[in-house]
């Protein structure tokens, strides 16, 4: 290694108690903690700016089930002032999402299921109960009030068949322009077919064709004819679209469609005047819409006539759009589909002249403009943290508000403050407000002090490496949390995927896994090794056609590092990494056999048959090129660990969500079955019912089982 050398990490102390607690505190952090963790989602402040509404996700125990728990979401209200107490506006069994503050402040429009369909609701601040506005049959989300207060825009979702049968939004029952590229039917002629034609095996080829189609409206086949055609949890034979709809703020309102047709309109917004709508939808509606991944931002009247494309171009896909509030500037995210994309921001006026893209080297995850509309805020991940930047908007010039240290995962302005929700190494996520520099900041809510008052916390210390590539690699170590003088411990070497995911001090989600392997004796490194996001273009780039040795490279040179520690016992190291970080994972121990244990997690190990099993497809012709192709070129053999099954010799846990279709279960059984067919010492576990979210979204119980198994399985080699 070249180049180390330690940075230390720098944690701003706004809470009193919460420090105290974590310098002082006895307790260790323990697995069930995971269902204590409270989370700030969504933040929006109030027309007037004097308060501010949020949504906070906890986990609660199933009154039926003792050992289960469920996710909620409900609404908060607070006053944007010092020593505000926040007020919970929403309560039960039922979830809520999308919360959006009338124009006048007076009452919230939000989002919450009834019978299984998301629907709209109006909560009058002033007191009353919420009640529902819409009814819509294939449920109604992401209301937004029209600049009046007086209507309110929301989207639809619906699959092809019901589409296709829907008299309002496909009036005259058309069939698509683009192919449904069903062999035989160059032209969805097969759409036309009589319906009143009787099913019967035994008849006519139409009778036989009637007869198969029941077959599939009774769920006894599939038939896929679609190039996407996997979803998170099952498979999809039938396409979903979005489409928008308006319906007035009073009880008893019928919808009226402001979109149509065999293409999806997403990111609906009202223009500032009320007198158009705002939306990104797809390019070219000459292709079946899974090939076509170029998307415009477009322009409609109401009703949806009048559609202007305002930012669109080939080979680009234009989205996450804001508009100023005089609405004379137009902020947007555009990228390139089909190939390595990196997402630049892009400014341009209100009816797409004068584009121009803004030197940032960052992603970002969302911008608002400000009230006088002279500068643009973002957040994006970068370094570990995820800082607020504003960019000016006459010179285009980007100046960071805030440290690499936390992460300011949402947030809103009014027009004299920034209220955010915040995530630090010593505490997971509370609501802050502050100036528009951000500077002064309050916090006003302490959803998580009274259970981490008295646990005891371990606190990363950042390094850098400078890789063979001449890049700079930022790594993390935390020690033991009840670390003694002179003892020796374990080392857990932790592995991001993505590939373009990235940790530090400011991520919430393995906020809780990292602390409690530190809080059971463990040291933990955990690298953003190239192609990781938050480093900018060239960084994220790095990895192409190169996921294995090169970020081996970086993830072996910050473990090593590391077990440099006086109090790091060097024969006990090990090593767990989940997607990406699972092939990861599983390249290392094919090539490197420092680890005592080795656990992946809904990994990709052959990226061959990735191609066919994932719904991350994509990412093999992206970073590799086609199966098909000379492998001289492409690597896909020589880049997929499957093909080094034969040199692994570390104890080795393979997980994987049974309905994962993100990256596919197939592969970890190939991997398991070749390991047990050469008689390595492996172990296979499978989630009933989890899908590729699971350590961060599924069920509590079984993400309480995944941070326990991983736990298990190395404590039979570290003892």
């Amino acid at each position: 290694m070249k180049n180390i050398h330690t940075l230390l990490l720098l944690v701003l102390f706004t809470s009193l108690s919460i420090v105290t607690g974590a310098q002082n505190g006895t307790q260790k952090i323990q697995v069930t903690d995971l269902a204590r963790l409270q989370q700030v989602v969504w933040v929006s402040a109030s027309p007037d700016g004097s308060k501010a509404i949020y949504v906070l996700r906890t986990i609660e125990p199933n009154a039926e089930n003792k050992l289960e728990y469920d996710y909620r979401n409900h609404l908060y209200l607070v006053d944007l002032q010092a020593n505000a107490t926040p007020r919970a506006l929403t309560h039960g069994l039922e979830s809520i999402s999308s919360p959006a503050f009338s124009p006048d402040g007076k009452s919230i429009a939000f989002a919450r299921s009834v019978k299984s369909k998301s629907q709209i609701f109006i909560l009058p601040l002033d007191g009353g109960e919420a009640w529902q506005l819409t009814d819509a049959p294939n449920g109604a989300g992401e209301p937004k009030f029209s600049p009046d207060g007086k209507k309110i825009l929301f989207s639809v979702s619906l699959n092809f068949s019901t589409l296709l049968n829907d008299t309002i939004l496909n009036p005259g029952r058309a069939v698509p322009a683009w192919s449904m590229e069903k062999p035989g039917f160059p032209k969805n002629e097969y759409l036309n077919r009589d319906k009143k034609i009787k099913p019967n095996p035994d008849g006519n080829l139409e009778e036989i064709r009637a007869y198969l189609d029941k077959d599939v409206e009774d769920r006894k086949a599939k038939v896929f004819n679609r190039l996407n055609f996997q979803g998170e949890a099952s498979v999809e034979p039938e396409i979903q679209f979005s489409h928008l709809s308006i319906i007035e703020v009073k009880e008893g309102a019928k919808a009226s469609p402001v979109t149509k047709g065999f293409w999806s309109y997403r990111q609906g917004a009202w223009a500032p005047d009320g007198q158009r709508i705002w939306a990104v939808t797809s390019k070219d509606r000459t292709q079946h819409p899974d090939r076509e991944q170029e998307s415009a931002i477009i322009t409609m009247n109401l009703d949806g006539s009048d559609e202007k494309v305002i930012l669109g171009e080939k080979d680009k896909s234009f989205g996450n759009y804001e508009l100023s509030n005089d609405g004379k500037t137009l902020a947007a995210i555009v990228s390139t589909p089909n190939l390595l994309s990196f997402s630049q921001i892009v400014v341009a006026d209100a009816n797409g002249a004068n584009l121009k893209a803004v030197a940032f080297d960052r992603s970002s995850n969302s911008m608002v403009w400000s009230k006088d509309d002279k500068y643009l805020y973002i957040n994006a991940p970068s370094n570990g943290g995820v800082p607020v930047y504003r960019m000016d908007a006459k010179t285009r010039k980007i100046e960071q508000l805030s440290d690499y240290e936390t992460g300011i995962n949402a947030f809103d302005l009014s027009s004299s403050k920034i209220v955010y929700s915040r995530t630090e190494v010593l505490n997971p996520s509370d609501l802050y407000f502050a100036d528009l520099n951000m500077k002064n900041p309050v916090q006003l809510s302490r959803h998580n002090e009274a259970w981490l008052k008295d646990r005891k916390l371990s606190l990363p210390e950042k390094r850098v490496y400078t890789n063979s590539k001449g890049l700079k690699v930022e790594y993390w170590i935390m020690k033991p949390t009840f670390m003694e003088p002179g003892k020796k411990y374990p080392l857990v070497l932790q592995l991001h995927g993505g590939p373009t995911a990235m940790w530090g001090p400011g991520e919430f989600s393995m906020w809780h896994e990292l602390q409690y392997f530190c809080a059971q004796g463990y040291g933990v490194v955990y690298p953003n090794q190239r192609g990781s996001g938050g480093y900018g273009k060239d960084f994220q780039f790095s990895n192409y056609r190169d996921w294995g040795p090169g970020p081996q490279e970086d993830a072996l040179a910050a473990c090593a590092d590391a077990a440099k520690s006086a109090w790091v016992d060097t024969a006990k190291q090990v090593i767990t990494g989940g997607s990406y970080a699972g092939y990861l994972t599983a390249w290392i121990i094919a090539h490197d056999h420092r680890f005592k244990a080795a656990f992946a997690q809904r990994g990709v190990y052959d990226l061959t048959t990735f191609m066919g099993e994932g719904n991350a497809w994509r990412l093999v012709p992206n970073y590799f090129g086609l199966p098909w192709e000379d492998e001289k070129k492409t690597r896909i053999d020589a880049e997929s660990p499957y093909t080094f099954v034969d040199k692994i010799r570390t104890p080795f846990l393979i997980k994987h969500g049974e309905n994962d279709l993100r990256t596919g279960v197939i592969q970890s059984q190939m991997m398991f079955r070749s390991l047990k067919y050469l008689e390595k010492e492996v172990e296979y576990v499978l989630m009933p019912g989890g899908t590729h979210e699971l350590s961060r979204s599924g069920n509590v119980r079984q993400r309480i089982d995944r941070i326990l198994r991983i736990y298990e399985f190395f404590g039979r080699y570290i003892r």
